[in-house]
């Protein structure tokens, strides 16, 4: 996975990704993904969680609390106008469970970023995605 920045779309997998949701006009494919990582078993591999953190990006977006990386992406934002999306409390529960089992024990993707000096960092900004989902 090619990553330049800590930020949920900082990596070549979200942007893949970003690039998919904007050929969508609801939230199946934030459902999909956020999904995906709710259901694995044992083991979270990372592009599965890349992928869900840039869905949780959508969902807090879609709530009218974007973060500042969200801001920062005119395709979420144009994507965010056009169809409206509203989440449901399942969404918002999903994304939340999701986030949980990303910063746990059994996922790839922290255990990748625990062997960087922005570890802390990057634990920082998913925390601060979480918060962004309550409001």
């Amino acid at each position: 996975m090619g990553c330049w920045a800590i930020g949920s779309f900082g990596n070549d997998s979200a942007a893949d990704w970003l690039g998919d949701l904007r050929e969508t006009s609801d939230l199946s494919l934030v459902r999909e993904t956020i999904a995906r990582v709710i259901a694995a078993d044992g083991y979270l591999d990372s592009p599965d969680a890349t992928d869900a953190l840039a869905a949780i990006e959508v969902v807090a977006a879609a709530l009218g609390r974007p973060t500042p990386e969200a801001e920062s992406e005119p395709e979420l934002l144009e994507w965010i106008a056009r169809v409206k999306p509203s989440p449901d409390t399942t969404l918002i529960s999903d994304a939340q469970q999701a986030i949980d089992r990303i910063l746990g024990p059994e996922s790839e993707l922290r255990e990748l970023w625990e062997d960087t000096e922005d570890f802390s960092d990057w634990r920082a900004e998913v925390t601060g995605l979480r918060s962004q989902l309550q409001g």
